[in-house]
């Protein structure tokens, strides 16, 4: 019986060409409510609001941080990578299953959808940071993404760009791939089966190569 694979895909740094615009951000939230983090905004790559919130931030602040990036949001672009559309309707053409897999929020995830009113015409399932318990990089959310969608992890294929997105995939044994959009090639290093700088000319059986 031949094995049904699916694909998961992270959003931000992946899909979505905002990583840097959210850097700034956090730059700014760290600004007014410094945490004495060094490379702040790299290091919370990957968390979702939650876990930044109670980790590195006051209570007392957590409202005015909340309002920050509401307004953030709903005035940002949110254009896609070149090759993004181009692969993801490969995909839809080939049958194969596909589900994002994000630690952004329903909020956030309707300004995409206004944005791009087809987005969701893509995918199977999406995951949303406050649907799981614990989050990149502990494994919860791509295992959830694969039961969405009914696959075995083993059989997926996993597209992350921040380091605790790839720890996640990796863990959970799928083929996991890292854009490297977000971080260095080189940095990159080490942190999943393999590399590519972004979706253009990328197909379905470079895909399955891995």
């Amino acid at each position: 019986m031949k094995k049904k694979i699916g694909v998961l895909f992270d959003l931000d740094g992946v899909l979505l060409d905002t990583e840097g615009f959210y850097s700034d951000l956090w730059e700014k939230v760290n600004d007014r409510f410094p945490t004495g983090v060094p490379n702040f905004s790299q290091v919370i790559k990957g968390s979702n609001l939650e876990k930044i919130l109670n980790t590195y931030f006051a209570p007392e602040h957590h409202d005015d941080i909340v309002s920050m990036l509401g307004e953030f949001q709903r005035n940002m672009r949110y254009n896609f990578f070149n090759g993004v559309t181009e692969f993801l309707v490969a995909l839809k053409q080939a049958g194969i299953p596909m589900c994002v897999v994000t630690s952004s929020d329903e909020a956030k995830m309707q300004a995409v959808y206004a944005q791009h009113p087809h987005f969701t015409d893509f995918f199977d399932a999406i995951v949303v940071g406050n649907m799981v318990t614990r989050c990149k990089p502990d494994p919860e959310c791509f295992l959830m993404g694969a039961e969405r969608i009914g696959c075995n992890i083993a059989d997926c294929y996993v597209f992350e760009d921040s380091f605790s997105g790839l720890a996640a995939g990796m863990a959970t044994g799928a083929h996991v791939i890292a854009l490297a959009t977000t971080n260095s090639r080189e940095s990159l290093k080490g942190k999943a089966n393999k590399i590519i700088d972004n979706f253009v000319g990328f197909t379905i059986d470079d895909m399955l190569s891995v």
